[in-house]
């Protein structure tokens, strides 16, 4: 179950950074605000597009993936490698001084 989500994770992941890549910014139409012949304001709500659409959604289903894991790796029930008590180390002598 883990493992499915791990490689959910990364997936996501992934095609998160390649959507938002691909997206044009917003300030890239700056000048339009100002008067440069633009039908758009600075900042301005575009309505939602599709690529819009799909980031919200990747971000969401990534979001989701990283809460399940925390949740999973986070039980007390989870294995650990970490013995549950270490020994006391042996006292060694101390070298001679001259």
């Amino acid at each position: 179950m883990t493992s499915l989500l791990i490689g959910l994770h990364i997936v996501v992941s992934i095609a998160l950074i390649v959507i938002v890549l691909l997206q044009m910014g917003k300030g890239a139409q700056a000048g339009a605000s100002f008067g440069a012949g633009g039908s758009q304001a600075m900042f301005g709500s575009t309505g939602g597009n599709f690529m819009s659409k799909v980031t919200v959604a990747a971000a969401v289903i990534f979001m989701l993936t990283s809460l399940t894991l925390a949740y999973f790796y986070g039980s007390p029930s989870s294995q650990t490698v970490m013995p549950s008590s270490v020994a006391a180390p042996e006292a060694t002598p101390a070298p001679e001084q001259k």
